[in-house]
Order: C-alpha cells, then structure tokens, then sequence
C-alpha cells in the first residue's frame, strides 16, 4: 500500500480576483489598524467615540499602510524573482530570492545590512518611494536582516523572538498555485526563520500561508480553512504550546459566542497581537465571529477588520491578517469602495498583484 501524492492545486478561475484581493484587503485591513497601532482602547474611544474606529474617513489626513503592507509586497517580490527564474528554466533558492528581497526592503527603512551581506541590483518595487518609509517596522525585523547573516530553521537569527512580523507578511506564500499545500507551509516557515527563531513565529506564519491557500486556491470555506490551518500546525513534532492554545480559543469561542467579543474581552481571551499566534488568533477570530449569513462581503470585510483593530494591541497587524483572509476568500468583492478611493498606492499594490498572476498562473 502506498501513500497517494497530495494533490498539486491548480489556479481557480477567479485567481486573479483572489489574488488582488487578498494582497489589497490586507492592506486596507492595516491603513484601518495603523490609524490607532499605539494607541490604548480608551484613546480610540475617547478620540473616535463608544464605538471606536469605523472607517478610514475618519482619519485626520491621508492615510497610510504600514511596514505589514510593505513586507507583504516584499515577500510578494521575492516569488517573483523565483517565477520570473522558473520561466527561464532555472531553478533557484526560494529562501534566498525571500533573503534578498528582505534586505532590499531593509534598506528602503535606510537601516544598514552588514558589510559581508549580498546586495541585490534594484528592482521595479524599490523604485516605489511611497514604499520608503519607516512606518514602525518590528524590531526583529530589523535585526534579524541587519546582521548580513540568512537565519534557517536550524540556525536561526532572533532565536527566542516571536513577534507577530513573521505572519503579517506571508500571505502571498498561500497564493501560490501549482503547488502542494504542504510546500507552501514550508516555504513561509522557513522564511520566517530569515527573522524570527522561535518555533510558534514559523508554525504561525506557515499556518497562516496554509489558511490563505485552502481559501483562495483549495476553495474551502472559512471555517474548514481555519481549521485545516490549525490542525496543520498541530503536526509539527514541537508545536508551540502557545500557539495551539491561542488557535483553539480562536475557533471555538468563534462558534460558541452568541455576540463577538471586542475590546478588553477580546484581547484577555486572545491576547494582544504583538506576538505571532497572538495576532494570527485574532484574524481568525475576527473574521469567524463575525460571520453572518445575510451580510455581503463589503459588510462582512467592515465588521471583521473594526473588530480587529478596536483594542490596546497591535492593531495593524491584526487588522491586517483579516483583511488577507477575506480578501482571500471573497476576491476583490470584499474591498469597501470608498476605502479604495482614500487607499495609499493602490496602483503599486496591483501591479504587483498583476505580474504575480501573469507569471504564477500562466
């Protein structure tokens, strides 16, 4: 008896759409949450009323996403060299075109590599300049890629870190077509170990990649998603115990609470998104709670992501991570119209999209 291969998983006919979308409704899920990222629950009350923050209007001037949005694009840059490789019929390192990719996004934050790192020649997104800007990139980030040094799954940089940095980039990891979903969980653990070393920071971020490709590339539903995800995760011979605590608590008070929990009540249950299965735990709660059979997507996206960004935590990047997640799993049909018109740069997110499906599914 021999075990069958897993499924190699074709691009969906509205892959285009899922792509675009996920890449877009993150970033509007972080412009939301970076409006507030450091500020407590009763600031924003104080500053945006009872009910907190609702919409980009009411924002003081223009708005803006942060590093969450910036890496993302990274990541999403680093495939393309790969694909851009693949074409050609050359193999490449995976982890590498991500390694320098990263470094290259390391410098638009005008923070120096060391001297013995690689230095890349610049390509179309470093040309970007509304792409260089600090907008509080993690620490960890930053350290882990200044030291010029590619940590790897056994030889980590930032061994005990576990900052949330490592989920809010990796969603266009689950967007890979033509791949086993295994790949691809592999593929975001291991680049999160470029920066962050503690095992629920890569189990988090492989998760999360496994989430967004049973979504926009498997087409399973948000709850079967979330839990593929989990159990997924659940496999790895040193689970983080944190992480399947935080991942359990999100899916089953997802189901059980007759209202959403918000505010204090959610972060005490959750915790408060600055490390990685913090966050991730609260996407998936936030877009799980609020749920509604009679909401549209636009309403479902608006519920989940003030939901998420309403609390004393790390806003944008929980923000975030639901606005990946349902721009995954409804495509471009989930973005509020008037928050395009205020988004930053939605010209250089899809463009990015753009070349991502040319090459991914062609």
């Amino acid at each position: 008896m021999t075990n069958a291969p897993e499924p190699v998983n074709a691009p969906p006919a509205d892959f285009a759409t899922r792509v675009q979308g996920t890449l877009m409704g993150g970033a509007l899920g972080d412009t939301l949450g970076y409006l507030v990222e450091f500020d407590s629950l009763s600031e924003i009350t104080a500053k945006f009323g009872p009910a907190g923050l609702l919409d980009l209007s009411q924002a003081e001037g223009p708005v803006h996403f942060s590093d969450d949005t910036q890496m993302t694009l990274y990541t999403l840059d680093g495939l393309l060299e790969v694909l851009e490789w693949a074409n050609n019929g050359v193999g490449s390192d995976i982890n590498a075109c991500q390694w320098l990719a990263y470094l290259r996004w390391l410098k638009t934050q005008g923070v120096p590599a060391a001297v013995h790192a690689p230095e890349q020649p610049p390509r179309w997104i470093d040309r970007q300049s509304v792409l260089h800007h600090q907008r509080h990139p993690g620490n960890a980030c930053l350290t882990g890629l200044s030291t010029g040094e590619m940590g790897t799954t056994f030889r980590p940089v930032n061994p005990d870190s576990k900052g949330c940095g490592t989920v809010m980039r990796s969603a266009p990891y689950g967007l890979l077509p033509n791949v086993p979903a295994e790949t691809v969980y592999k593929i975001s653990s291991d680049a999160a170990s470029l920066t962050h070393g503690h095992p629920s920071a890569r189990q988090s971020a492989g998760a999360f990649s496994w989430l967004i490709h049973a979504l926009a590339i498997r087409g399973l539903s948000l709850r079967e998603a979330a839990e593929s995800a989990r159990d997924r995760a659940a496999e790895e011979s040193d689970a983080d115990s944190q992480l399947m605590a935080r991942l359990d608590a999100a899916l089953t008070l997802s189901l059980h609470d007759d209202e959403p929990r918000s505010g204090t009540e959610l972060t005490e249950a959750l915790g408060l998104g600055w490390v990685a299965e913090e966050a991730l735990a609260i996407g998936i709660y936030a877009v799980l709670a609020t749920a509604a059979e009679t909401a549209s997507p636009v309403e479902h996206f608006l519920a989940a992501t003030r939901l998420a960004v309403n609390h004393d935590g790390d806003s944008d990047s929980t923000g975030s991570i639901a606005g990946n997640i349902l721009g995954a799993f409804y495509g471009e049909a989930a973005l509020p119209p008037a928050w395009l018109k205020l988004a930053e740069a939605p010209s250089v997110i899809h463009h990015l999209g753009s070349e991502f499906i040319k090459l991914a599914a062609g």
